[in-house]
C-alpha cells in the first residue's frame, strides 16, 4: 500500500500535479514508514477498509515531515484504487511462486512418464482391478490436465495482477482530461499493466481463482491416486518418509500419506474459496458493498492452499517410491482375470464370460482355463493363448500418448515466462 502511495505520487509530479519535492517528500516517508497494525486493524474495522486509516496514518508520518507534502497523499485516488492495486501486487508475487511450484512438479512427472514407460501395472475402474497399463501412462495421465492448466492459469494471473486506479467514481476526475497519463505513470512506476477502473469488474479475480481452484483439484487427483496405491494391501507407491514424516503418534509400524493429505485437505477449501470469488461478480453500480472488501482474505487463502497442494505434490513425485515388484505381483493375484478384454476381444464375449466364471469357480488361472478348452485352443495357438496374458500386448497407443503429452508439456512449460 505504502508502494502505491509513492508511485502516486511521482505520478502525479511527473504529471504536473504536484511539486516533485512534495513526491520525493512522500516517496521517502513510504520507505520508512512503521504502522501500528493492531491499530489499523481496530480502525479498519469502523471504516470498513483498511486503506481509510492506513492513508490517515501514512498522512500524520508525511505531515511530520512536511505540512506541504501532507496535502497530496492519496492525491485522486479512492480506497480501492490503494486496496486492489496492493493486493495486485502481492498477488503477482504470490501467482510466480505457484507457477514455479507447478512447472517443477510437471517437470517431476515427465521424468516419472519417461522412466517407467514399460513398467507395467493394474488400472483400476471404478477402484476395480482392469486391464494393465504402464506407469508412465498413468504419470502422463496425471500431467495432461497440468500441461493445459498452467497456461491458463498464468493467463488469467496476468489478467488479474494489473492497476486499480479510478479515482473517487471510477473517471479519474480528479485530474481532467490528463488522466490517462497519470494512470499509465503510475502503472510504469509499479510495473503493473493498466486496464479501465475494474472497482465493480470483478472478473477477473472470479477467472483467477476458478484456475487456482484447477490447480489444486489436480493436485489433489495426484495425491488421491498415490494414497490408494500407498495402502498397505497394495503396496505399489510410497511416499518419502524421509525425516518421519507420516509416522504415527501411537502406532509405530504405521507410514501415513502425509504429504497426499496436504493436497487432499487443499481441494476441499478451494473451491469454496473460488466460488465466493465467483459470488462476487454482482458489485452494486460503481463500486460494490461488501464484495471487494473481502476479496483480498480469499485471495490470500486460495493462494496458500494452491501453493501448499502443488508442493506437496512436487516433494512427493520426486522422491515417489515405486514398488515394480508389487505392481507385478497385483497383476498376478488376479489370476489372469485382468485381461479377460483381450480374451474377449480375440475370440467373442460369450466365450471368455463362459471361461471367466469358470475360473472364477474352480480358482484357477485364466489362461490355465484357456489352455484346457478344446473349442477356445481350436481358434488359438498355445503361443497366441500365452501372447494374450502379457501385459504390453495391452497397452494399446499407451507410448503414443506418453509422448503426445510430453510434447504438451516441453510446449506449455517453454511457453512459461
Amino acid at each position: 500500500m505504502a508502494r502505491f502511495e509513492a508511485a502516486l505520487a511521482r505520478s502525479g509530479a511527473a504529471c504536473g500535479f504536484l511539486d516533485p519535492a512534495h513526491a520525493e517528500a512522500i516517496g521517502e516517508v513510504c520507505k520508512r514508514a512503521r504502522f501500528d497494525t493492531a491499530a489499523l486493524a481496530r480502525a479498519a474495522r469502523q471504516a470498513g477498509t483498511l486503506a481509510i486509516p492506513f492513508v490517515k496514518a501514512l498522512t500524520d508520518q508525511v505531515s511530520a515531515t512536511s505540512p506541504q507534502a501532507a496535502r497530496y497523499v492519496h492525491f485522486g485516488a479512492t480506497s480501492q484504487d490503494v486496496a486492489d492495486t496492493a493486493s495486485a501486487l502481492c498477488l503477482g508475487e504470490a501467482s510466480a511462486r505457484i507457477a514455479e511450484l507447478a512447472r517443477a512438479l510437471g517437470d517431476a512427472l515427465a521424468e516419472l512418464a519417461r522412466r517407467h514407460g514399460a513398467t507395467a501395472m493394474l488400472a483400476r475402474t471404478l477402484l476395480q482391478p482392469a486391464a494393465p497399463i504402464p506407469f508412465g501412462w498413468k504419470a502422463a495421465m496425471w500431467l495432461s490436465p497440468l500441461a493445459r492448466a498452467l497456461p491458463r492459469f498464468q493467463a488469467a494471473a496476468a489478467d488479474a495482477c494489473v492497476l486499480q486506479f479510478g479515482g473517487a467514481s471510477g473517471t479519474l476526475s480528479a485530474f481532467g482530461q490528463r488522466g490517462g497519463a497519470v494512470a499509465d505513470a503510475l502503472a510504469r512506476e509499479l510495473g503493473l499493466q493498466r486496464r479501465v477502473t475494474w472497482h465493480s469488474a470483478r472478473d477477473a479475480l472470479a477467472r483467477f481463482g476458478a484456475e487456482a481452484a484447477i490447480l489444486v483439484g489436480l493436485s489433489a487427483k495426484i495425491g488421491r491416486d498415490i494414497a490408494l496405491l500407498m495402502q498397505a494391501e497394495v503396496g505399489e507407491l510410497a511416499e518419502p518418509a524421509a525425516g518421519g514424516r507420516g509416522a504415527s503418534s501411537s502406532m509405530p509400524h504405521k507410514r501415513n500419506p502425509a504429504l497426499s493429505m496436504l493436497a487432499l485437505e487443499a481441494a476441499r477449501r478451494a473451491p469454496g474459496l473460488a466460488a465466493t470469488l465467483l459470488g462476487e461478480l454482482e458489485g452494486e453500480h460503481e463500486r460494490g458493498l461488501g464484495q471487494w472488501q473481502s476479496q483480498w482474505l480469499t485471495l490470500r487463502e486460495l493462494t496458500g492452499a494452491t501453493a501448499s497442494a502443488l508442493g506437496a505434490m512436487l516433494e512427493a513425485v520426486r522422491e515417489l517410491q515405486v514398488n515394480e515388484a508389487a505392481m507385478r505381483a497385483n497383476i498376478e493375484r488376479s489370476r489372469g482375470l485382468v485381461f479377460s478384454e483381450a480374451l474377449a476381444l480375440r475370440l467373442s464375449r460369450p466365450v471368455a464370460d463362459r471361461l471367466c466364471a469358470q475360473a472364477l469357480r474352480e480358482g484357477r488361472h485364466l489362461l490355465e482355463v484357456l489352455r484346457a478348452d478344446k473349442e477356445a485352443m481350436r481358434q488359438l495357438g498355445s503361443a497366441d493363448a500365452a501372447a494374450l496374458f502379457e501385459p504390453r500386448t495391452n497397452y494399446g497407443s499407451a507410448a503414443e500418448m506418453t509422448e503426445r503429452v510430453l510434447s504438451e508439456w516441453a510446449k506449455a512449460r517453454g511457453n512459461a515466462p
